[in-house]
């Protein structure tokens, strides 16, 4: 007899996945989530944004890349998750909005209930760490399509700002200067590249190097660091132009994109020192440095822009959260460019 489950579906696993999930989801929930019975929707409570003048709704899709290869390598799948938030809510505070809800996509060969639930378990996580929930998400079983191993996973959010607040490139002027908000590592760009290094370098994730003080692959799965709190609290303690998201082309590149052409962001790379780890890649893997400028954040996982006058300031709000910030570069006049110095 020809069934779902002979096809390589199986219902009760996924049943079963849903049931493990409940709890840690319920930790990033919000006040303004409102149950949805049915459960074929997430709701939110848009009465929220009548505290709004003009809000302006912000949405953002992302996903981890081949990041998840390490993961399912490592059998460790509780903190990518967190990864995908990061990718997501960081790009949605750029803009200055406050991240409001994720919804999440799971794609896997076979549905295995403890890592489905571990793996959502990060999403909701990661929303904790941002601020905003996780209303809902699906996931789906391809077999024949992936391996029984195999996973990846996207997400979705959205935020709102007010629009006289909204951060962009037309407030950022020459004097202004550029900080550096520390990343935690990678991140979740620039894995393709990775791999390949781990592969032809012939490395191993179990590896002990010299640089690190963990292994290779412990150092690699280290979650992306989620910055949108603290951004979000340096823009109510202090006048902020501009933030960039230091993603897949890296610092030069992304910072660029919340510059007008009016003005060059000079960076002082002597200003700080890159985590181990992209020693280990550009050593192992013979990478030049333009290779690694814009692949990689090498360090420096967000940018924001201030006056002048409001650095010190800025720099003290973060650290009080624990947040390594420093004096990365200034604005002058230009034609929209990233350049280096030292």
């Amino acid at each position: 007899m020809t069934s779902y489950a002979a096809a390589g579906v199986d219902i009760k696993a996924g049943d079963r996945a849903v049931e493990l999930m409940k709890s840690r989801v319920a930790r990033s929930r919000r006040p303004e989530v409102v149950d949805d019975a049915s459960g074929f929707a997430g709701l939110f409570d848009a009465s929220a944004l009548l505290r709004f003048k003009r809000p302006l709704l912000a949405t953002s899709t992302d996903g981890v890349g081949t990041k998840v290869m390490i993961a399912q390598a490592l059998g460790r799948h509780d903190t990518i998750g967190i990864d995908l938030v990061g990718m997501v809510v960081d790009d949605l505070v750029v803009c200055g909005a406050e991240p409001l809800f994720m919804t999440d996509y799971i794609a896997c060969g076979k549905v295995v209930p403890e890592r489905v639930a571990d793996i959502v378990g990060g999403v909701a996580e990661g929303c904790r760490l941002a601020g905003c929930a996780l209303v809902g998400g699906e996931t789906a079983e391809h077999p024949g399509a992936m391996g029984a191993d195999e996973y990846d996973l996207a997400g979705a959010g959205t935020g709102v700002v007010e629009a006289s607040e909204l951060l962009g490139p037309d407030r950022v002027r020459p004097g202004d200067v550029v900080l550096g908000l520390s990343s935690s590592g990678v991140h979740s760009n620039g894995y393709s590249l990775v791999r390949h290094v781990v592969r032809t370098a012939g490395l191993t994730l179990e590896a002990s190097l010299p640089e690190l003080d963990r292994t290779l692959g412990e150092e690699l799965l280290e979650p992306t660091r989620i910055y949108s709190l603290g951004c979000l609290e340096l823009t109510r303690s202090v006048e902020v132009h501009a933030f960039a998201h230091i993603t897949g082309g890296g610092l030069a590149a992304n910072l660029a994109r919340s510059l007008p052409a009016s003005v060059d962001a000079v960076l002082d790379r002597s200003s700080w020192t890159p985590q181990p780890i992209f020693e280990v890649i550009s050593g192992y893997g013979k990478v030049p440095q333009e290779e690694m400028d814009r692949t990689f954040n090498l360090g420096v996982g967000m940018c924001a822009i201030v006056p002048a006058e409001a650095a010190d300031a800025a720099l003290s709000t973060l650290r009080d959260r624990d947040q390594h910030a420093w004096v990365l570069g200034e604005i002058v006049p230009g034609t929209g460019e990233t350049r280096f110095t030292a």
